[in-house]
């Protein structure tokens, strides 16, 4: 038997045995996610709808879409769990309270741009870049 072949033959299996393992590894990650469901936790179904899980029962869950609006779902059809919005601080400088800023020429308040309404704030164009510069000059 050729050697080069069993080493084929052994890189094969080893492959296959590596994708195996990490596709069993994430089955068991999604078992023990939809074993571990509490009642509030927002969820996501796998057909795409978000809901908020009410109750679980054995392999049922019950999920509120809309307030009023309840249905069950059998467990290997939630797909995620929906982590809440992270809600962003707003610091001293956005919210505008101890900052000092002095009214003088040409200063802009913190968190204010100041955006001219007119071109009068536009540099002429220069002599290489106007409208005419992409002609070659006639002779």
């Amino acid at each position: 038997m050729d050697p080069t072949f069993l080493i084929i033959l052994v890189i094969a299996v080893g492959a296959m045995w590596l994708m195996s393992s990490r596709q069993r590894k994430m089955q068991r990650q999604q078992l023990s996610f939809r074993d571990n469901l509490q009642p509030g936790q927002e969820v996501m179904t796998s057909s795409g709808m978000y809901g908020t899980v009410v109750e679980v029962e054995d392999d049922v869950i019950t999920i509120e879409s809309t307030p009023g609006n309840q249905t069950r779902w059998i467990k290997a059809a939630i797909a995620k769990l929906v982590e809440p919005p992270v809600e962003e601080v707003e610091t001293a400088e956005e919210a505008g309270d101890d900052v000092e800023w002095r009214d003088e020429p040409g200063a802009v308040p913190p968190g204010r741009i100041d955006v001219p309404d007119d071109l009068s704030s536009l540099q002429p164009p220069r002599d290489d870049e106007g409208p005419d510069s992409t002609r070659k000059p006639q002779q």
